[in-house]
Protein backbone atom coordinates (compact mmCIF):
# COMPACT_ATOMS: atom_id res chain seq x y z
CA UNK A 1 0.00 0.00 0.00
CA UNK A 2 1.58 3.51 -1.32
CA UNK A 3 1.72 6.28 1.12
CA UNK A 4 -0.89 8.29 -1.34
CA UNK A 5 -3.63 5.47 -0.43
CA UNK A 6 -6.51 6.54 0.51
CA UNK A 7 -6.91 4.04 3.64
CA UNK A 8 -3.78 4.86 4.97
CA UNK A 9 -3.49 8.31 7.77
CA UNK A 10 -2.04 11.13 6.65
CA UNK A 11 -1.02 14.28 8.73
CA UNK A 12 -4.52 15.78 7.76
CA UNK A 13 -6.97 12.77 8.87
CA UNK A 14 -9.91 13.93 11.16
CA UNK A 15 -8.60 12.23 14.12
CA UNK A 16 -5.18 13.79 14.10
CA UNK A 17 -7.02 17.49 13.29
CA UNK A 18 -9.05 16.84 16.83
CA UNK A 19 -5.55 16.23 18.79
CA UNK A 20 -3.92 18.82 17.15
CA UNK A 21 -7.17 21.31 18.05
CA UNK A 22 -6.66 19.60 21.63
CA UNK A 23 -2.97 20.56 21.98
CA UNK A 24 -3.52 24.01 19.95
CA UNK A 25 -6.18 24.87 22.78
CA UNK A 26 -3.86 23.92 25.62
CA UNK A 27 -1.28 25.60 24.18
CA UNK A 28 -2.85 28.70 23.39
CA UNK A 29 -4.80 28.89 26.40
CA UNK A 30 -1.80 27.84 28.95
CA UNK A 31 -0.15 31.19 29.59
CA UNK A 32 -3.03 32.75 30.93
CA UNK A 33 -3.95 30.55 34.20
CA UNK A 34 0.12 31.03 34.89
CA UNK A 35 -0.20 35.16 34.72
CA UNK A 36 -3.73 34.27 36.82
CA UNK A 37 -2.03 32.91 39.85
CA UNK A 38 0.69 35.44 39.87
CA UNK A 39 -1.94 38.56 39.88
CA UNK A 40 -3.33 36.52 43.02
CA UNK A 41 -0.03 36.09 44.52
CA UNK A 42 0.91 39.25 44.36
CA UNK A 43 -2.16 40.78 44.77
CA UNK A 44 -1.97 44.11 46.20
CA UNK A 45 0.94 45.17 43.42
CA UNK A 46 -1.63 44.51 40.31
CA UNK A 47 -4.20 46.84 41.97
CA UNK A 48 -0.94 49.27 42.62
CA UNK A 49 0.08 48.57 38.50
CA UNK A 50 -3.87 48.99 36.93
CA UNK A 51 -4.00 51.83 38.87
CA UNK A 52 -0.70 53.54 37.81
CA UNK A 53 -1.39 52.59 34.12
CA UNK A 54 -4.78 54.25 34.41
CA UNK A 55 -6.99 51.68 33.98
CA UNK A 56 -10.65 52.54 35.33
CA UNK A 57 -11.72 50.84 38.78
CA UNK A 58 -8.38 49.30 39.36
CA UNK A 59 -9.53 46.82 42.10
CA UNK A 60 -12.56 45.72 39.72
CA UNK A 61 -10.16 45.16 36.82
CA UNK A 62 -7.81 43.12 38.73
CA UNK A 63 -10.69 40.62 39.73
CA UNK A 64 -11.85 40.97 36.06
CA UNK A 65 -8.39 39.83 34.95
CA UNK A 66 -8.14 37.10 37.70
CA UNK A 67 -11.48 35.49 36.21
CA UNK A 68 -10.97 35.68 32.53
CA UNK A 69 -7.23 34.41 33.04
CA UNK A 70 -8.40 31.18 34.97
CA UNK A 71 -11.98 30.83 33.78
CA UNK A 72 -11.94 31.41 29.94
CA UNK A 73 -9.22 29.11 29.45
CA UNK A 74 -10.65 26.57 31.34
CA UNK A 75 -13.16 26.54 28.98
CA UNK A 76 -10.84 26.31 26.39
CA UNK A 77 -9.18 23.67 27.66
CA UNK A 78 -12.30 21.74 28.28
CA UNK A 79 -13.94 22.50 25.21
CA UNK A 80 -16.89 24.02 26.66
CA UNK A 81 -18.59 26.72 24.99
CA UNK A 82 -15.21 27.57 23.19
CA UNK A 83 -16.42 30.48 20.51
CA UNK A 84 -17.70 32.38 23.51
CA UNK A 85 -14.39 31.84 25.76
CA UNK A 86 -11.92 32.09 22.37
CA UNK A 87 -13.77 35.99 21.56
CA UNK A 88 -14.00 36.67 25.51
CA UNK A 89 -10.31 35.86 25.35
CA UNK A 90 -9.55 38.30 21.77
CA UNK A 91 -11.93 40.98 24.50
CA UNK A 92 -9.69 40.52 27.35
CA UNK A 93 -6.51 40.81 25.30
CA UNK A 94 -7.26 43.63 23.23
CA UNK A 95 -7.99 45.31 26.43
CA UNK A 96 -5.00 44.37 27.79
CA UNK A 97 -2.98 46.10 25.00
CA UNK A 98 -5.18 48.98 25.40
CA UNK A 99 -4.29 49.44 29.20
CA UNK A 100 -0.67 47.73 29.35
CA UNK A 101 1.03 47.63 26.24
CA UNK A 102 1.08 51.45 24.87
CA UNK A 103 4.39 50.96 23.34
CA UNK A 104 4.25 54.22 21.67
CA UNK A 105 4.42 55.64 25.43
CA UNK A 106 7.69 54.15 25.85
CA UNK A 107 11.49 54.73 24.49
CA UNK A 108 14.41 52.39 23.88
CA UNK A 109 14.39 48.68 25.81
CA UNK A 110 11.31 49.25 27.30
CA UNK A 111 9.58 50.24 24.18
CA UNK A 112 10.47 47.27 22.81
CA UNK A 113 9.44 44.85 25.00
CA UNK A 114 6.22 46.72 24.52
CA UNK A 115 6.30 46.29 21.60
CA UNK A 116 7.05 42.46 21.29
CA UNK A 117 4.17 42.08 24.14
CA UNK A 118 1.51 44.14 22.19
CA UNK A 119 1.97 41.93 19.24
CA UNK A 120 2.40 38.89 21.03
CA UNK A 121 -1.21 39.51 21.87
CA UNK A 122 -2.11 40.33 18.97
CA UNK A 123 -0.58 36.95 17.45
CA UNK A 124 -2.83 34.95 20.06
CA UNK A 125 -6.48 37.44 19.18
CA UNK A 126 -5.83 35.42 15.52
CA UNK A 127 -5.40 32.31 17.23
CA UNK A 128 -8.41 32.70 19.42
CA UNK A 129 -10.37 33.78 16.06
CA UNK A 130 -9.07 30.52 14.39
CA UNK A 131 -10.78 29.01 17.72
CA UNK A 132 -13.59 30.41 17.22
CA UNK A 133 -14.05 29.48 13.82
CA UNK A 134 -13.38 25.95 13.62
CA UNK A 135 -14.80 25.16 17.12
CA UNK A 136 -12.62 22.88 19.33
CA UNK A 137 -12.58 19.79 17.54
CA UNK A 138 -13.94 16.30 18.95
CA UNK A 139 -11.95 16.58 21.80
CA UNK A 140 -14.29 18.39 23.95
CA UNK A 141 -17.22 18.23 26.13
CA UNK A 142 -18.95 20.00 23.62
CA UNK A 143 -17.65 18.28 20.05
CA UNK A 144 -18.02 20.71 16.83
CA UNK A 145 -20.49 18.45 14.84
Amino acid sequence: MSATSPTSPTPYSPGNTDLVLLIGRIALVLLFPISGYFKIMQWPGIVTLLTTQGAPLPMLGGMLAVAAETILPLLIILGLQTRWAAFGLILYTLGTNAIAHRFWEFTGGAQVGQIFSFFKNIAMCGGFLILAWTGPGRYAVQPRP
